[in-house]
């Protein structure tokens, strides 16, 4: 009798899994860290800690319509400081920035009153003109190659100048006329000056707007294939160029929104005192761009948020208004803004350096 042996077929069993190896390279970074090397929580970090110490140091600040000063003030500075963020991303910035904002607020008033015509009239053709000044600088800076610096530089002066002129050739003196009683200004008061009661605390309508136009910035840059031009022209230049992206489109399109956030401003100022000192705003554009600066934008271009410029708008109207309630010397604002400043920067520096070390 014969019997058939029956091979069977091996089976592999698979060894248990051990644990994942890892050469180091790719290697996920804790959290925190990845947090930190963002560079907007560096600024968020730095605005807590004035906050709390203006907590301390001035108790009036403690009350709510103390801190609806502080917010107020933080948005006068932060409506401009978005749109210089955008522009300081895209590798330029406006040293005439904050003339600008007088420049719109004097054609809007001098324009209405002078011409006895409806107050719109004067606010659209202030439109025209911050826009005209913004297209202005960015075909220079596009056409002549020279660095925005010295283009912007040369605007600001010119627009001092005929700030000042053009407006004691009008009017006869260095201020324009009152426009309260015109036709419009009560609607446009409405739109560009009012306050809400919130809680029983009078806050300026300047804060919300503040707070849209940073959510509609950080949309653009994050959902938006302009976001991205901004961040390619911002990168490098020539290689943008060389995939295409709109560069001079771009960069003329960024001075114009600076035109725009000078027009806004401008017009909130106009009908908040009802005239404009035509001497003001030197000096203003180098609070716009440190708010930018502390928010995390390079001054070469191509990196930053529109988040972090609202933190750093907003310790710079902690510290103007801290110092206030404070009791201090308000001689001593400009001295302390500096301490700020580069105080922020050497934090947020550190914290990116400790965040991407390995």
């Amino acid at each position: 009798m014969s019997m058939t042996q029956q091979a069977t077929p091996a089976v592999d069993t698979p060894p248990a899994p051990g644990p994942k190896q890892s050469d180091g390279r790719t290697r996920q970074r804790p959290l925190a860290l990845r947090l930190l090397a963002r560079p907007e929580v560096g600024v968020f970090l730095g605005a807590v800690a004035v906050y709390v110490f203006f907590l301390a140091a001035a108790p009036p600040v403690r009350d709510a319509s103390s801190m609806a000063n502080v917010l107020y003030q933080s948005s006068t500075i932060g409506i401009m400081a978005i749109p210089v963020a955008l522009l300081m991303i895209g590798g330029e910035f406006d040293l005439s920035a904050g003339v600008a904002v007088i420049a719109s607020a004097l054609t809007a008033s001098m324009t209405a009153y002078q011409l006895s015509m409806n107050i719109w009239v004067g606010v659209i053709v202030a439109l025209a003109v911050s826009l005209a000044i913004g297209f202005f600088n960015g075909w220079m800076v596009v056409r002549t190659g020279l660095p925005s610096f010295l283009i912007t530089l040369g605007t600001f002066l010119m627009l001092q100048g005929v700030n000042l002129a053009v407006t004691k050739l009008v009017t006869g003196n260095v201020a324009t006329d009152d426009i309260s009683d015109m036709d419009g200004f009560t609607q446009a008061k409405q739109i560009f000056a009012s306050s809400f009661d919130i809680g029983g605390v009078q806050v300026k309508i300047t804060v919300f707007y503040w707070l849209i136009f940073a959510g509609l910035a950080t949309w653009v840059l994050l959902r938006t294939k302009y976001g991205n031009w901004i961040f390619a022209v911002g990168g490098n230049k020539g290689s943008a160029r060389a995939v295409g992206v709109p560069v001079t489109f771009t960069k003329i399109s960024l001075f114009m929104l600076v035109g725009l956030g000078a027009w806004f401003l401008g017009m909130h100022q106009l009908f908040s005192f009802n005239t404009v000192q035509s001497g003001e705003g030197v000096g203003v554009e180098l609070i716009y761009i440190s708010a930018a600066v502390i928010g995390g934008c390079l001054l070469t271009g191509g990196s930053g948020t529109a988040i972090g410029p609202v933190f750093g708008a907003f310790m710079f109207g902690m510290v103007q208004q801290g110092i206030v309630y404070a009791g201090w010397n308000p001689d001593w604002f400009k001295a302390f803004l500096g301490v700020m400043l580069l105080g922020a920067v050497l934090i947020n520096l550190w914290i990116q350096r400790t965040a991407t070390r390995r």
